[in-house]
């Protein structure tokens, strides 16, 4: 069994994770099964879903389902939310993590890419939050949407993420105000770069584009899909249990000087 930070810390509860096949999602999905929650995920592809299920129940010992979903899809979400509280009895942790980018100019964006990109990670988060509230422990669940630090942050080339990401955020807050009296809880996790991921292939295609993507993160490293993870645990633990509403940025700070750190050099010792 892989070691968690805190083994049993979600023992009990029973986790939905959206877009949790790979990457940074699937890390989450196994963090919450090694610390104890029922895990079920979900994704477009059914052979990547089934995959994720071996790996999950690989980590924890512990039965898992995958599925094969599309977040812009109300009726599949719904149908497989309803058939992880069926299988497992509930639904105390939701993870809203499908995303769609791709870098262009707003004068290179179709209309249509455009809207792809709000369908899934904007519609999705919605779909998949909404679909869930009859089957959420009420009171005691916990809600986290994956957003970016371009929700709030002006970028070049990611306006349909961007958009899309704000809106998540916004979204979420709301959540966290309506179903806050039932005892339920809305956050936001914003990834800086993470090192294995699709993110950072797109972001740095050489060693030298790589270089420069650190040096304007003060920590001068990249992140990891565990210290991501293990984020997502804290939020979803009694630990967190009056945080809600909140963006929390995992980035090394990058955002702390949005990229005014460049000129540092690394401290001397």
């Amino acid at each position: 069994m892989s070691q968690c930070f805190s083994e049993n810390l979600l023992a009990g509860k029973v986790a939905f994770v959206a877009g949790g096949t790979r990457g940074i999602n699937l890390g989450i999905a196994k963090a919450f099964a090694c610390a104890g929650a029922r895990v079920a995920v979900i994704g477009r592809d059914a052979e990547r879903a089934a995959a994720a299920q071996a790996d999950i129940e690989q980590a924890s010992g512990e039965s898992a389902l995958g599925m094969s979903c599309d977040v812009r899809d109300y009726a599949a979400v719904e149908t497989a939310i309803k058939t992880t509280a069926e299988a497992f009895g509930k639904i105390d942790i939701l993870v809203s993590g499908a995303a769609g980018n791709f870098f262009s100019p707003i004068v290179g964006l179709s209309a249509n890419a455009f809207k792809t990109v709000v369908d899934i990670d904007l519609i999705g988060t919605f779909n998949v939050f909404r679909a869930s509230f009859d089957y959420l422990t009420k009171p005691g669940a916990s809600l986290i949407a994956i957003t970016a630090g371009q929700a709030e942050h002006a970028v070049p080339f990611q306006a349909h993420a961007a958009a899309a990401k704000a809106g998540v955020n916004m979204l979420t807050k709301t959540l966290a105000v309506e179903w806050g009296p039932a005892g339920v809880r809305a956050n936001l996790i914003a990834p800086g770069g993470i090192e294995g991921t699709e993110g950072v292939k797109y972001l740095s295609s050489s060693q030298d584009g790589l270089d420069e993507a650190i040096g304007r993160v003060p920590a001068r490293r990249l992140g990891t899909v565990t210290e991501i993870a293990d984020t997502a645990v804290f939020l979803c633990s009694e630990a967190a249990s009056y945080i809600t509403g909140q963006v929390i940025y995992v980035d090394g700070g990058t955002l702390t000087g949005n990229g005014a750190y460049d000129c540092l050099r690394p401290l001397k010792r």
